[in-house]
């Protein structure tokens, strides 16, 4: 099964209610989950597990044209893991986003979409 980009899902929702305050949260929402199943597939193709699903937080007040994400978790062995997302035109049919991972400060991978079926050759 081929997964949808993560800003593509939060503005199908967003899309499908405008205007709506409750929507734009779930939306919110809807991506933070998109990124973190992107993000543990990504790591698990790697070989790499986490002790838990990574948690997440948006740092900076998003607006309807760009979303940012921020999530943290740890690996088994205790390395940091960071996974910080971004799309820009996440209001259109169009996002373009930019991910980037990182396991105990260094970079791991920096990709325009997460997750099995992403086929982005920018890694």
């Amino acid at each position: 099964m081929r997964r949808v980009p993560a800003a593509a899902l939060a503005v199908l929702l967003t899309v499908t209610m405008s205007g709506c305050k409750v929507m734009q949260r779930i939306s919110e929402g809807a991506y933070k989950n998109a990124i973190t199943d992107g993000a543990v597939d990504e790591l698990k193709n790697r070989g790499i597990e986490l002790r838990e699903r990574p948690s997440c937080k948006s740092p900076q007040a998003n607006t309807d044209s760009v979303v940012r994400v921020n999530c943290t978790a740890r690996t088994r062995s205790g390395e940091p893991v960071t996974v910080e997302g971004v799309a820009y035109d996440a209001d259109t049919g169009s996002p373009r986003e930019t991910y980037v991972i990182t396991v105990g400060g260094q970079e791991l991978l920096r990709k325009n979409c997460l997750g099995l079926g992403c086929e982005n050759p920018k890694a």
